[in-house]
């Protein structure tokens, strides 16, 4: 990791790797354009929580990267040095269906830049299309194998079977890159496609298995189960409205990260998995209330948590 890109914050306590890109998300009214991509919208989340956040990503030199710069800034994110490499920004085209669920058409190129480590931030995450398309997945395998030991690491795979290739060939890098990471965090289909058949603690069980401490299994409304060796809590979804489901999954990962940060102390006991996974489900919940990837800022999530029963 190379360091910081002269805002003033030093560097980072927490670094993701991972693409970015603009969703193009198609509606009534017409096309609507939102900065977005699992890495950036992970950081931009853990940024509105208040943590200091660095991206590490590659865009393009045109508008919508200049968009993607500005969105990052606004939660005080950091682009990582190397950003910018491509010629065109990464897009992904989500077609919405009756329930608020969206589903991706992708036009995106990943390969990270070059980055020689000279600190160790506090969490490193990655995950997403930034862990299986080539050449960038290599690169961040090696980043992973360098900081495990070293820092917290986590890892959210969230997979898109349309795009990441050959199922054993997925579910062998996955594990190459879970074994790696202190956290995984998964959503019910993820589980689903990885590990066909298995039940959803057997899936977490395997993982553990790998030397992970913490499996997290998100199943949208019907709430979020978190496993380790030691302990084993389900935390129900908040009932809300739901606009759409655009960044959910990345705003419950943000708020993982975020509660590490602020609490690095790793017994992930009962009453730690409790307190994780209530606050994440609060950020996710926030989050489908409104229109696109627009998670939570740390007031509007402390507020959610006030009043939650």
């Amino acid at each position: 990791m190379t360091t910081g890109t002269g805002s003033g914050r030093g560097n980072p306590d927490v670094v993701v790797v991972g693409e970015s890109l603009i969703d193009i998300i198609t509606t009534a009214e017409g096309p609507l354009e939102f900065a977005g991509g699992s890495g950036l919208n992970v950081a931009f989340g853990v940024g509105r929580l208040g943590a200091n956040t660095g991206l590490l990503t590659v865009l393009g030199s045109d508008q919508r990267g200049d968009t993607i710069r500005r969105h990052l800034e606004s939660a005080g994110v950091q682009v990582m040095p190397g950003a910018v490499r491509l010629d065109r920004t990464s897009t992904a085209t989500a077609t919405l269906d009756n329930s608020g669920s969206a589903q991706y058409t992708f036009a995106i190129e990943w390969t990270l830049p070059q980055a020689t480590p000279t600190f160790v931030p506090q969490v490193l995450h990655t995950g997403s299309l930034a862990t299986f398309l080539e050449p960038g997945a290599t690169r961040v395998h090696d980043l992973l194998e360098f900081f495990a030991g070293k820092c917290l690491i986590t890892y959210d795979p969230n997979i898109r079977p349309d795009i990441i290739g050959e199922h054993s060939r997925a579910q062998r890098t996955f594990e190459d890159n879970a074994r790696l990471a202190t956290l995984v965090k998964l959503s019910y289909e993820d589980a689903a496609w990885l590990y066909p058949g298995l039940e959803t603690a057997d899936v977490a069980c395997r993982i553990l298995d790998l030397g992970v401490k913490v499996v997290v299994v998100t199943e949208g409304a019907e709430g979020s189960d978190l496993y380790s060796k030691s302990a084993h809590v389900h935390v129900p979804a908040p009932r809300v409205a739901t606009a759409d489901t655009v960044g959910a999954g990345d705003s419950y990962m943000s708020s993982l990260i975020a509660s590490l940060v602020k609490d690095p102390a790793q017994d992930f006991g009962q009453v730690h998995l409790e307190t994780l996974g209530v606050m994440a489900a609060a950020a996710a919940a926030i989050t489908v209330t409104r229109h696109g990837a627009n998670p939570p800022t740390a007031a509007e999530l402390d507020a959610a948590l006030a009043v939650s029963p």
